[in-house]
């Protein structure tokens, strides 16, 4: 009996894999998700538009883990205010990151500054 249930666990999970494997739209990982993870956990904040270009090109630095970031919208869907959130914390141009140290920077930044700013190790 132990020997058919190992077997049909087994087959069960070569199955999963097939699955994964073969599957179209699968989650794929990325190099910079552990990167783009620390950077949340350490407590950066990423504020920008959906219409800002320099917020795309920011995210586009990280690819697929871009979902990743720890962003924060701060347009009106309608693109022609700024949300709360955003006056709160005084966001005044995009991209804005801030950092729990306090430091405030803004514009696209490089792996290297974000790396300098919360010690995350930037993936070779």
């Amino acid at each position: 009996m132990k020997k058919i249930i190992w077997l049909i666990g087994i087959l069960v999970f070569a199955g999963l894999v097939v699955w994964l494997i073969l599957t179209p739209g699968r989650v794929k990982v990325s190099k910079y998700d552990g990167f783009a993870t620390c950077l949340k956990d350490s407590g950066a904040t990423f504020y920008g538009a959906f219409w800002c270009p320099h917020c795309q090109n920011q995210k586009k630095l990280f690819g697929t883990a871009a979902s990743l970031l720890p962003y924060v919208e701060c347009s009106t869907p309608d693109g022609s205010g700024q949300l709360q959130v955003c006056k709160d914390a005084k966001v005044t141009g995009y991209p804005t990151w801030v950092f729990k140290n306090g430091v405030t920077k803004g514009g696209e930044l490089t792996f290297e500054e974000l790396s300098t700013e919360t010690a995350c190790v930037i993936p070779k």
